[in-house]
């Protein structure tokens, strides 16, 4: 399968929801890292991303508008010895719990599902970047919108391919209710030079009026040296 451009999917889709890209730079010596969040109520759309010690964490943007803030704020990002967990939701914390218990990121996640905001079931989705650029995906997912039966999928990279990335999204059409991503993770062109061309090649192509917030790391495979990008739409 051919990799496809990462503007060109986001072009067609105005509500992907939140996504997660893992890949490896063109030139082979950096991970490649991004992860970012859309909404289109106001409460999803009051958040920014913030950098914290170990990682980016959401937080209301406006404290006096924030109404439920049970799935909308977390920590999406968190880096441990092992490598970077990148999720959508609380998740991330489960798989943190779970690797420094020496267990695996699919034994956390096999505790979860998908979250419980019907009619959506919004799926769960997760990434681990091993310090080697190797990487893994998954969505916990409803059985197409049946709350009864949680699809559990894996996806594991060992030796990822210069200038290539698999990125994979929560819905697969704006529609109400909002489908679940369907299908494998799809596969990417990584060619932008940086974190900063990547961002900015993100940003441009994520729907104006959804759009929240962006992360993007170029981490250097030898000496562990992350190159960071933050974008949010409120500022």
């Amino acid at each position: 399968m051919n990799a496809q451009r990462i503007e060109t999917i986001l072009q067609g889709h105005p509500y992907p929801g939140r996504g997660i890209l893992l890949g490896r730079s063109a030139d082979n010596k950096k991970a490649v890292v991004a992860y970012f969040i859309m909404g289109r109520s106001a409460n999803s759309r009051n958040r920014v991303f913030e950098a914290t010690d170990d990682g980016i964490r959401t937080r209301a943007f406006d404290e006096s508008k924030m109404e439920d803030p049970s799935l909308i704020i977390y920590h999406p990002v968190r880096k441990l010895h092992c490598g970077l967990i990148v999720t959508n939701g609380d998740q991330t914390d489960t798989i943190r719990d779970y690797l420094l218990a020496g267990k695996t990121f699919a034994d956390g996640l096999r505790t979860r599902c998908f979250e419980p905001d019907p009619p959506n079931y919004t799926p769960r989705i997760s990434g681990l970047l091993a310090r080697d650029g190797s990487y893994k995906l998954s969505i916990l997912k409803s059985a197409d919108g049946n709350p009864d039966c949680n699809h559990r999928f894996f996806y594991e990279y060992d030796a990822p391919v210069a200038g290539t990335g698999h990125f994979i999204h929560t819905y697969q059409e704006n529609l109400d209710p909002l489908p679940s991503f369907e299908g494998e993770p799809r596969k990417v062109v990584c060619d932008a030079p940086d974190a900063a061309s990547f961002a900015n090649l993100l940003w441009a192509n994520l729907n104006e009026d959804n759009k929240v917030s962006l992360y993007v790391s170029y981490i250097d495979l030898a000496t562990g040296e992350a190159d960071t990008v933050i974008k949010n739409k409120n500022v």
